[in-house]
């Protein structure tokens, strides 16, 4: 009895390993790679280097897997939520997913609310980051949850992949009020 059970919970383990997103983002410490992108501020064509931006101070980068998805409206909408204290805490937020400039325009109007810039994230640069949504051992082109909180050093200080939306800003918000608080 205790072997069958013991069975049947490995198998239950490998099956929702098997079906659960690969998770394998960048380490803290790692330096962030450089990215240029084009993407959409209230509907507004958005050019984003990476380099410019944090010679502004931390920027945090949030990856998403599909606009217009219920996770990743509510995420937007969680972050625009947020935007006057990582403003206050002097940190730029930029999303980042697969999608087309055209779908993240229709985005960046309606779950951002003009508030944050959504950009393209290319093969590369979902390569560079390390956040392909690999799904049963493929990848499905599309980018995992993953956010980050990049130093105005250009290194990594915080790095949280989870496919529930609902820790990214809060993390990456308290994260950006540490950095400030340090200097």
């Amino acid at each position: 009895m205790v072997a069958r059970n013991m069975i049947a919970a490995i198998g239950a383990l490998a099956l929702f390993c098997a079906a659960a997103p690969a998770s394998a983002e960048l380490p803290v410490g790692s330096t962030a790679p450089q990215i240029v992108s084009k993407g959409a501020l209230a509907g507004k064509d958005f050019s984003f280097d990476l380099a410019r931006a944090l010679k502004k101070g931390p920027v945090v980068l949030y990856f998403f897997p599909k606009a217009f998805t219920p996770g990743c409206n509510a995420e937007a909408n969680a972050f625009a939520q947020s935007m006057d204290d990582f403003r206050k805490a002097g940190a730029q937020v930029v999303g980042l997913s697969a999608d087309n400039l055209e779908d993240l325009k229709q985005f960046s109007l309606k779950e951002c609310g003009g508030k944050f810039p959504v950009a393209t994230a290319s093969p590369a640069i979902i390569k560079s980051y390390d956040v392909a949504f690999v799904r049963e051992g493929k990848d499905t082109g599309l980018s995992n949850r993953t956010s980050y909180v990049i130093g105005k050093d250009g290194k990594i200080k915080l790095a949280h992949s989870e496919l529930d939306w609902r820790e990214h800003v809060q993390l990456t918000l308290a994260k950006v009020r540490q950095l400030r608080a340090a200097r």
